[in-house]
């Protein structure tokens, strides 16, 4: 049997082959990766890294264009909703060297994905038929993202450098058009010119389609768009507070001040007596 691995350059697919090795130690497996073009510098030394432990070549596919020059051409802008470029730059690359190279007969697919990510398995699986595909993280319901990352250093193996700066996954450099609004404010403060490359690619693209932009946000129960160059004025956050504003309310409250100063501000004076208020 050959067993295929949809390597990703992520924790999960090295986590996954690790797992296949070890059941199928004789049997022939290939790392079939991918390339975007707009990687980590990173995830290639991992790929390098892991290969040389694994004793496995990485198996390199491209499309040769990069998610926004894909965009440009096809006239849309990915999003979380819709993100052609999944499919066109890494599925159909991928496929194409399963048809020229694999039987279905005798070929597993195998992709990482972790236990809490079982709500996507069902579409993964319809989508690589007539290929069988299995999920060996998945067999392993209590392995958390930190125990996959502490696995990999226990092998002698430094993980990508995108889950040290809090990234969930380590695809196309922080700048997936498939995440939320956390992500991209983290590519912000990690990779600022990463993001400012972007965020000018979008409005390049928003010169020519109109107000379109890879995320979203609600406001009085609308959905609009939000260019990337706008994500730091968004919904306010408690961050926005000014100096003055911080003080004002911690005097309305009673923080910040002497003992004595709140007693004699809480200080109630007793009704005045009757013979006070003659006269």
């Amino acid at each position: 049997m050959h067993h295929v691995i949809q390597w990703s350059g992520g924790i999960g697919s090295w986590a996954a082959t690790e797992l296949v090795r070890r059941d199928h130690p004789r049997d022939p497996i290939t790392l079939l990766f991918a390339d975007v073009l707009i990687e980590d510098s990173d995830l290639y030394r991992f790929n390098a890294d892991a290969s040389h432990r694994l004793g496995i070549p990485i198996t390199r596919v491209c499309d040769g264009r990069t998610p926004f020059e894909l965009f440009t051409q096809r006239s849309y802008l990915g999003n979380s909703r819709i993100a052609p470029c999944s499919q066109v730059l890494k599925q159909k690359p991928c496929r194409r060297w399963l048809t020229e190279h694999t039987d279905p007969a005798d070929t597993v697919l195998y992709v990482g994905l972790e236990p809490g990510e079982q709500r996507r398995a069902p579409a993964v699986t319809a989508g690589w038929r007539p290929w069988r595909v299995e999920y060996p993280l998945m067999q392993q319901p209590d392995l958390t993202k930190d125990d996959l990352l502490a696995w990999c250093r226990n092998a002698g193996l430094e993980p990508p450098r995108l889950y040290r700066f809090g990234f969930s996954h380590n695809n196309c450099g922080g700048l997936c058009v498939r995440a939320g609004q956390a992500h991209w404010r983290r590519t912000r403060d990690v990779f600022p010119d990463r993001f400012a490359w972007y965020a000018q690619l979008e409005q390049d693209f928003r010169a020519k389609h109109g107000n379109v932009a890879i995320l979203k946000h609600r406001r009085h129960g609308q959905t609009h768009p939000l260019p990337l160059r706008d994500l730091h004025t968004g919904p306010a956050v408690a961050s926005a507070l000014t100096e003055l504003d911080i003080e004002h309310v911690l005097r309305l409250l009673g923080l910040g001040e002497r003992p004595e100063d709140r007693r004699r501000r809480l200080q109630v004076r007793s009704p005045a007596k009757a013979g006070d208020r003659a006269g």
